[in-house]
């Protein structure tokens, strides 16, 4: 490395390396895969760079791609997830294939047409970066996508190099493992709806237990984390996406989330996005919210300009395990049963018992009684992959 390359990256390291927020044990500060340039530069010395990243892939105030493009690395293409490659578009948006105006570098959406990068966007790359904030959750899409990722490494002979991130639903396990014939993007994996894995973890599980599509084994290095292990508290210093603002929306999402695939509001169109829930024919409950449109968060969200009649749980403590009490609650308190739950639903749970077990009536201990023989299986699996205690 030349002088001026070595000083630029001393600058960056120095600009780079303030921590987020996160409970410390022994002075010890959380290091993330993106933070050791130490270990990544010589990885795409002389290579041909591709690189999935969106508004998370920061290293203090510096994107990666700005950092990696100073740094002299030959970067050719940025892939872009849902919400796309800054993070603003809302849930389901189709994201299109465009220009970086600040790198001038193509950006070739992985939420769009195809999800799954083409031979034809390899073909000029000799290696994939990939970093991105992971929360924990089989719905959250950002697994899904790196799923995709290997797979299209795996059949055209590239190496994925993962920057790993700690997982802020780290410390449990829970929910319903996936049925095959239920598999969308919103789960593509046979894992719980609370996996406990962060997403350099289930990437070693999908690779080595033959998950990739036609059972092939992705190149696959990562970079792990330094000074975190499972069940230490980290707070996101960015939103992992539009529509997850704080802590306390990230650790209700894994059970908010079930909300829709039914008629029930999660508060898209507020600013308290799964911190609130509602519906117009609820007004026997307590708080009261409208959604509204809001660009970069919520475009027409269910029940847009309606008044909401709900539960406000901005301010609740939150359980270490999958919350059934809320979904419960409101199917029982809805007056039109037949209508409570939408097709998506099933997608959500992983099965199609899930919703049936509900509109019998059974209470939560007896659901989840029903779902530990497949929750301890892969309690026992995720054990040989993973990289933190």
């Amino acid at each position: 490395m030349g002088k001026v390359k070595f000083l630029l990256l001393l600058f960056c390291w120095g600009e780079c390396n303030p921590q987020p927020r996160v409970s410390e044990k022994a002075g010890n500060k959380v290091i993330v895969g993106a933070q050791q340039l130490d270990l990544l530069l010589p990885k795409l010395k002389f290579k041909r760079v591709g690189i999935v990243v969106n508004q998370t892939s920061i290293i203090g105030k510096t994107h990666l791609v700005d950092t990696l493009q100073m740094l002299g690395v030959n970067l050719k293409k940025i892939f872009a997830p849902e919400h796309g490659f800054r993070g603003t578009a809302d849930a389901g948006e189709i994201i299109n294939d465009s220009i970086d105006i600040k790198t001038q570098l193509p950006i070739i959406s992985l939420y769009g047409n195809s999800k799954k990068p083409k031979a034809g966007n390899l073909a000029d790359i000799d290696v994939i970066v990939f970093d991105m904030q992971d929360v924990g959750v089989r719905f959250f899409t950002y697994i899904s996508t790196a799923q995709y990722v290997m797979e299209a490494c795996a059949e055209n002979d590239k190496t994925l190099i993962i920057l790993d991130r700690p997982n802020p639903n780290g410390s449990y396990v829970d929910g319903p493992v996936m049925q095959q014939q239920f598999m969308s993007f919103v789960g593509l994996l046979p894992i719980p709806i609370v996996h406990g894995m962060t997403l350099g973890e289930l990437a070693r599980l999908s690779n080595e237990e033959g998950w990739l599509a036609g059972k092939r084994k992705c190149n696959l290095e990562i970079i792990p984390i330094k000074n975190w292990k499972h069940g230490d508290f980290f707070s996101l210093p960015i939103k992992p996406s539009p529509n997850l603002p704080n802590d306390q929306a990230i650790k209700l999402y894994p059970s908010i989330c079930l909300f829709e695939g039914t008629v029930i509001s999660v508060g898209r169109g507020t600013q308290t996005p799964f911190q609130v829930i509602g519906h117009p024919d609820l007004k026997n409950m307590p708080y009261q919210f409208t959604p509204v449109s809001i660009d970069g968060m919520a475009k027409k969200p269910v029940m847009e300009n309606k008044l909401c009649y709900g539960l406000n749980l901005q301010n609740v403590s939150v359980k270490q395990g999958l919350d059934l009490q809320y979904i419960i609650k409101f199917y029982k308190a809805f007056p039109d049963k037949d209508k409570f739950f939408n097709s998506y639903f099933d997608k959500l749970a992983g099965n199609s018992i899930l919703k049936e077990q509900i509109q019998k009536g059974m209470s939560e201990d007896e659901i989840m009684a029903t779902w530990q023989p497949d929750l301890d299986a892969f309690k026992a699996l995720r054990e040989k992959y993973l990289l933190y205690p």
